[in-house]
């Protein structure tokens, strides 16, 4: 308010300023032969947390922000953070009115949306619905969907990983069609392998087998979970590495060929596949290996002309060598951590880049991408550890939340009074700490964690608590 008064009392408004600084830079642009096209109204086709985290992103860079809603979500708060709030799915299951692709096009193209930001989960990493936004004219926050396409096969992000000199876990070439791929893959690597789903993750699809006897279960069961999933039941077999750290590289890419990496994070405190607590950057890990998995990271998403945010995956071994598994061509539940240790609002690049700005534009070289501080994230679930870690649902009675100096947290669902919906994720809050090291920003953590209260719904507060690392 200080600022924008001081600005009228100088005789300059906050619209003149934002027109005269791109009318500068359109001058500036237009000598590089780059495309920019503004945006004024964005869509998030998402829900909870990451949409809210996305409308904020917007607001603060003067779009206009679109939510749609299923008929469950009426009462959401992400449809309330928005400008503009849109029905969709009528009529269809709670999760499948968010993958009606044709509804989310029809809402954008009858309401003006410039373009479309797929969050995480749901369609964010589905190559159709980014062809469907560019099919519309309608912008997909994210790479180009050739791009998404072969990101999502991990056979061929596999190959092309193998193309551009990155090390992988020995596995198939290709999915397998019966069960004797696997046994002869069996015995010529020898146990432990792991059954993975061609086209998806978090998970489902993905089996451990140990000795012969459990080979054949094990396949028709990664199978059917694969199938269930993602419609496709195609798998493809890998030696399986014993107790890796799982490292992931966070990189940016922009329309003309620029790439850049914003260090790691260690998402190896999992459960079920599932990653509960994640660490930025990742503790005790050789520099000259960071610098490896970086540069590989980089080169990867050069190979393929990778535009907007993604996340190279790895796997660490006890030997110190790593090895690659996939790329996730979206935003991460995690990014936070990546932001509070660079000072880089990933969301602001992203909707950046999707105007057309370049990443030297925008101020991100890699030389001016350092390491502030260590950053941790927990996933605070409405889960009964109880019982297994089964989902909860109802109303939250009572809700209390740490906070303090060096505590970040991204909701949607968390406050008093709120309904637990049985359709969705199980995330109720991210809660981000960030210290100058990681010692401090444990503490922060631990003491965040115990500060909560809640009521009414059951939360895994002591899963996180329990796993910080020090």
């Amino acid at each position: 308010m200080l600022l924008t008064q001081g600005l009228r009392q100088a005789g300059v408004g906050l619209l003149t300023l934002r027109r005269i600084y791109c009318l500068s830079r359109a001058a500036h642009t237009s000598a590089q032969k780059v495309e920019y096209k503004p945006i004024k109204k964005v869509m998030v086709a998402n829900r909870g947390e990451i949409a809210i985290r996305v409308f904020r992103a917007c607001t603060e860079l003067g779009f206009r922000t679109v939510a749609v809603y299923s008929e469950q979500d009426t009462g959401q708060m992400h449809r309330q953070k928005a400008d503009e709030a849109y029905l969709i799915g009528r009529g269809l299951p709670p999760v499948a009115a968010y993958l009606h692709i044709p509804d989310i096009i029809k809402v954008a193209k009858e309401n003006n949306v410039d373009a479309i930001h797929p969050g995480y989960g749901f369609l964010s990493e589905r190559s159709d619905f980014a062809q469907a936004c560019a099919d519309a004219g309608v912008r997909f926050v994210g790479p180009s969907p050739e791009v998404v396409r072969k990101m999502g096969d991990k056979v061929e992000a596999r190959a092309i990983a193998i193309s551009a000199g990155v090390p992988v876990v020995p596995g198939t070439d290709a999915p397998i069609s019966a069960l004797q791929e696997a046994q002869e893959f069996a015995n010529t690597y020898g146990f432990p392998i792991i059954f993975k789903a061609a086209y998806g993750g978090g998970g489902r699809g993905m089996r451990v087998v140990r000795e012969y006897e459990e080979l054949e279960e094990n396949y028709q069961r990664a199978y059917s979970e694969a199938l269930a999933a993602f419609g496709n039941g195609a798998l493809f077999v890998e030696k399986f590495i014993e107790k890796p750290r799982h490292i992931e590289v966070q990189i940016l890419g922009d329309k003309y060929g620029n790439v850049i990496h914003l260090y790691e994070r260690d998402c190896s405190i999992q459960r079920r596949h599932q990653k509960v607590v994640e660490v930025a950057p990742a503790a005790q890990l050789d520099p000259h290996l960071r610098d490896r998995l970086t540069a590989d990271s980089v080169n990867l998403a050069k190979q393929v002309g990778y535009e907007n945010a993604g996340t190279v995956e790895f796997l660490l071994d006890k030997h110190g060598k790593h090895y690659f598994i996939e790329v996730n061509s979206r935003l991460q539940v995690e990014h936070t951590v990546t932001e509070e240790i660079t000072d880089v609002d990933l969301v602001h690049a992203q909707l950046r880049v999707c105007e057309g700005w370049s990443l030297p534009e925008l101020g991100l070289k890699q030389d001016k991408i350092q390491i502030n501080g260590s950053a941790i994230q927990c996933r605070v679930t409405t889960e009964d550890p109880a019982r297994g870690f089964q989902p909860d649902t109802g109303r939250l009675e009572v809700f209390r939340s740490g906070e303090g100096m060096g505590i970040r947290l991204d909701s949607a669902s968390a406050f008093q009074g709120a309904v637990i919906s049985p359709h969705y994720d199980s995330l109720l809050v991210k809660v981000i700490a960030s210290g100058k090291d990681l010692p401090t920003a444990a503490t922060k953590m631990n003491r965040a964690l115990a500060e909560f209260r809640v009521r009414g719904v059951k939360v895994g507060l002591s899963v996180c608590s329990h796993h910080p690392p020090h």
